[in-house]
């Protein structure tokens, strides 16, 4: 009678325990379901990202691996979403989590965004001491601290995974290839003032995409024939670039400086230069996708769909676009017309350091823009207020498009491109879209 008695309280205090780390992990669950920790964390990632000057090809990179390492983790445990294992470019399942019963999927994703980010940048410690605080905020919140180890033990599992995947893309074989090789050829790129630096990723066409099937899929049209004969296409593309500039409006100046988004700003005082550090294009619309998932209500899994898929979207507009860039190798507007038609003209931005056809902005934003619409609809209206902290205010659209549009034309009135590289890369940009919608799915 004494041996079932012990028993039966064995058995009672095996249920009970196991009854506390469940509700532990329920509490846990509905916690961090709050979408908040995801964009804290993404902002974390961007400012991080703006402080170490990556360009806006690796940028994308950047915030490519965290989202799908997030998401993978997310769409392993709620069936409302399907893995993206198989429908990226040699991207295998996630591994399971060694102590399933203990692991919040919610905690686990948002630390796997935070740790596989912490291996892509530089300044480390940033994203150490975010995490650090995240941890203790779960710990203060009175979590269990085995769901808490645990989680975080399954968000290191999933970076392993992420990063052994990530290190195939030829990212790391690219940083010692050959710089880009100058010409005499007055139709190619040259390196623009005011600090002349070389071109920026040459070979970013040769990393692994992730949806299209090569960086050659979608090439534009190529530039019109460089010629300054008076009435040739190009001398006549050169003209309105140098005219919409000495012309331009004030709302057209406040276009192009709301999109400027160059982290390569050079500032020069006397004999001393400085860097200004902004948001890339990239990381505009990643703020951009924040602000429409917390104004459609998205909760952490849905805000964290939605930034992935704009991520990938991203990451293959640039490879598709950089492609074209070192291709046609054509000259900045600023070149030109500093060299032949007026030495004093200045840009309203400051020319980035690569080729000018296409425009980088056109053909991002406008995958940007059809991916946002696939997901949340044409007529989504926003307030954009990611650039406010850079010294700029806000612009309100009435759909992702439209601000598209805007980030295209920008880059006129910015006196940084000339139009067919803004209309070809628009075209460009649908194109990647459009085929990243028609080839991957991520709902049941």
């Amino acid at each position: 009678m004494k041996r079932i008695a012990s028993l039966l309280l064995i058995g009672l205090i095996t249920i009970v325990g196991c009854k506390e780390e469940s509700i532990s992990i329920v509490e846990c669950e509905k916690i961090t379901s709050d979408a908040s920790y995801f964009h804290n964390s993404l902002k974390k990632l961007t400012d991080v990202i703006v402080h170490d000057i990556f360009s806006p090809p690796v940028a994308s990179r950047v915030y490519l691996y965290p989202c799908i390492a997030a998401y993978e983790v997310i769409a392993s445990k709620d069936d409302n979403y399907i893995s993206l294992a198989g429908q990226i470019k040699e991207l295998e399942k996630i591994p399971m989590p060694k102590d399933t019963a203990l692991v919040s999927y919610n905690l686990a994703s948002s630390l796997a965004f935070i740790e596989v980010g912490q291996a892509l940048i530089f300044s480390e410690d940033k994203i150490i001491d975010y995490k650090n605080e995240l941890l203790s905020k779960m710990d203060s919140m009175g979590i269990s601290r085995k769901v808490i180890r645990a989680s975080h033990d399954y968000a290191i599992q999933v970076k392993e995974h992420i990063l052994e995947w990530a290190g195939k893309d030829n990212y790391n074989e690219t940083r010692s290839y050959p710089k880009f090789a100058l010409s005499d050829d007055p139709s190619r790129w040259k390196p623009t003032p005011p600090s002349y630096l070389e071109g920026i990723e040459p070979h970013w066409r040769e990393i692994r995409t992730m949806v299209i099937d090569s960086a050659q899929q979608f090439v534009p049209p190529p530039p019109p024939e460089y010629s300054l004969k008076k009435g040739a296409d190009f001398y006549n593309l050169v003209m309105e670039v140098y005219n919409v500039v000495r012309d331009q409006t004030k709302e057209q100046k406040t276009i192009a400086s709301f999109w400027d988004c160059n982290p390569f700003v050079m500032n020069q005082t006397g004999h001393i230069m400085y860097a200004t550090k902004k948001i890339t294009p990239g990381g505009h619309w990643m703020g951009i996708t924040s602000i429409a998932s917390k104004k459609s209500n998205a909760d952490l899994a849905e805000s964290i769909h939605n930034a992935t898929w704009v991520a990938i979207g991203l990451f293959d507009g640039f490879i598709s676009c950089w492609d074209e860039k070192y291709r046609s190798s054509l000259t900045r507007p600023e070149t030109v017309i500093n060299e032949h038609i007026d030495p004093d003209w200045i840009p309203t931005l400051q020319t980035p350091p690569f080729p000018e056809h296409t425009s980088g902005h056109s053909v991002i934003s406008t995958a940007s823009a059809v991916i946002l619409t696939h997901l949340l609809g044409d007529k989504f209206s926003f307030t954009d207020d990611v650039e406010v902290e850079y010294g700029l205010g806000t612009r309100s659209f009435s759909s992702f498009r439209e601000a598209s549009e805007e980030a295209a034309i920008s880059r006129l009135y910015g006196g940084i491109h000339y139009m067919p590289a803004i209309k070809d890369g628009v075209i460009q940009g649908e194109k990647v879209g459009n085929y990243i919608i028609e080839k991957i799915r991520t709902k049941k």
